[in-house]
């Protein structure tokens, strides 16, 4: 499903212009929390993997040129734990099978991301720029990805979305695409309640907004209808965002505000 022109929904991806982007991976999370004293069976590495592995074939016929992280690939703050290290290696092994290039945005639990990224020679970035350009071989509009200052009305920023970013890289693009919220939905039917992560689409002092929700399937994310709004680009009113649910497919939901009203 296509949430803006030409930017398509696949599962808990974005696919454009021959890049795909997911965010909030955060690998290690599982193990995180059985040092809590939480009882939870490390499954989840398995799940995400399978759940990329569906979105390429579910992408098999069109091109990808690079994949974009956006934010939080691990978990752990200030360390690298044993999971992280070995699975975080292992998901970018899979990555790059399907892309010539992977570009890594910084999240605000990538603190020490350096060492992981390093072994597997992948750049690690604040903020990426899409910049649509003719294909001289096809005359058909493709893109690359990087950073640039020249003026483009079509511009995509990708930025994790815990901070706000410095003004030339808001002024250079029309979209903005962010992670960190981890935006979901509880929809309730008679007495069962059940929360699904979504993606937003909204405004952002007059440029698009793409909030992408967590990759993870343990991380349930932030109910936009009840809970607080961590990032700073959805300190505002929400209720003219359209919600995508995914679940077995892609649904529109329509407005916020619709949701709202009919008290799901």
């Amino acid at each position: 499903m296509e949430i803006l022109p030409n930017k398509e929904i696949v599962d808990l991806a974005l696919y454009f212009d021959s890049a795909l982007v997911i965010a909030d991976v955060h690998i290690g999370y599982e193990e995180a929390l059985n040092k809590q004293g939480v009882l939870v069976p490390r499954l989840q590495f398995e799940e995400m993997v399978k759940r990329m592995e569906n979105i390429f074939s579910i992408l098999r016929d069109k091109r990808i040129e690079k994949i974009i992280v956006n934010g939080d690939l691990k978990h752990e703050f200030g360390t690298i734990s044993e999971q992280e290290w070995r699975n975080t290696l292992k998901f970018l092994d899979l990555l790059a099978k399907h892309c010539n290039e992977i570009v890594l945005i910084k999240g605000n639990h990538d603190t020490i991301l350096g060492p992981i990224a390093k072994k597997r020679n992948v750049k690690v970035v604040e903020n990426y720029i899409v910049e649509p350009i003719m294909d001289k071989h096809n005359n058909e509009k493709t893109s690359i990805l990087k950073k640039t200052k020249k003026q483009s009305k079509n511009k995509i920023l990708i930025v994790h979305g815990n901070r706000i970013p410095n003004k030339e890289p808001l002024k250079e693009a029309s979209t903005i695409i962010i992670g960190h919220e981890h935006p979901a939905v509880s929809l309730k039917e008679g007495p069962r309640v059940e929360q699904y992560k979504c993606f937003l689409k909204g405004k952002y002092k007059g440029k698009n907004l793409i909030v992408l929700p967590s990759f993870n399937s343990i991380v349930e994310g932030t109910d936009i209808l009840r809970d607080k709004i961590l990032s700073p680009f959805l300190q505002q009113d929400l209720d003219n965002f359209d919600v995508f649910i995914v679940e077995d497919k892609v649904y529109k939901f329509g407005k916020l505000r619709g949701l709202r009203k009919s008290k799901i």
